[in-house]
């Protein structure tokens, strides 16, 4: 397994919001953090990256515990996190974020090899390169994140709430560049609420509810799970 949380309790001072969650994520796999508004995905994702700390448990990844690393660490080791809203730099042209992304060494070695894959991956960007940030649409921000994160050279990608408030044909265009991260070997953990779309992306889910993990299993299994319907209120799924 690539990334491995065993049995983590996260607490926000005397407040806890998650009991005792278990997940993995395996090379070349995609991976969905499902649950409804407030079940804890992104937490989840926020402690894996430590911008959240776990007070129980542990998380493994690459087979070493990264547990007590600080951030930067985690990223260096492969660990790429696109957070909810995009935030990207927004007064930064394009091609400014995209080298923001390139931070550390490894990164920065390898920056021009990167710039020509991410310009593959999304062709808007490279045309858009010298434009600033906060004058693109919702969906190109949204591309331009992920592409950041790509910079960093991950082994994993996080992505929470990729789709959110973008046309559908963003969504599928942004459902294609994912398949394509993965054929390139990037494993992708990502947070949605659309239990149906993010089903149909990825090979394995996880549903929360209340901060605890109440069901795991494969896409196929689970896409038409009476649980998982319960869990989101019968038919919003």
């Amino acid at each position: 397994m690539l990334l491995e949380i065993k049995n983590i309790d996260v607490l926000y001072d005397d407040f806890q919001v998650i009991w005792d969650v278990s997940l993995e994520v395996g090379e070349g796999e995609m991976v969905a953090l499902l649950g409804p508004n407030g079940s804890g995905k992104s937490t989840i994702l926020n402690t894996i990256s430590n911008l959240v700390r776990h007070r129980k448990g542990e998380i493994y990844f690459i087979g070493d515990l990264i547990s007590n690393q600080p951030t930067f660490r985690r990223t260096t080791a492969g660990i790429s996190h696109v957070l909810e809203r995009r935030r990207v730099f927004p007064h930064l042209t394009v091609l400014q974020n995209l080298l923001l992304g390139a931070w550390h060494e490894q990164a920065r070695e390898a920056r021009d090899e990167s710039l020509q894959k991410v310009y593959q991956m999304f062709p808007k960007l490279e045309a858009r390169r010298n434009q600033l940030a906060h004058t693109m649409s919702g969906g190109e921000q949204q591309m331009l994140a992920i592409a950041r994160g790509l910079m960093g050279l991950p082994k994993l990608l996080m992505v929470d709430e990729p789709f959110l408030g973008l046309s559908p044909m963003v969504v599928r265009d942004l459902i294609g560049i994912f398949r394509n991260i993965v054929e390139e070997g990037i494993s992708i953990l990502f947070v949605e609420q659309n239990v149906r779309l993010a089903l149909s992306m990825a090979d394995r889910g996880y549903v929360l509810e209340s901060g605890k993990l109440v069901i795991a299993g494969e896409s196929r299994d689970l896409i038409d799970n009476e649980a998982v319907k319960r869990v989101f209120l019968g038919d919003r799924v």
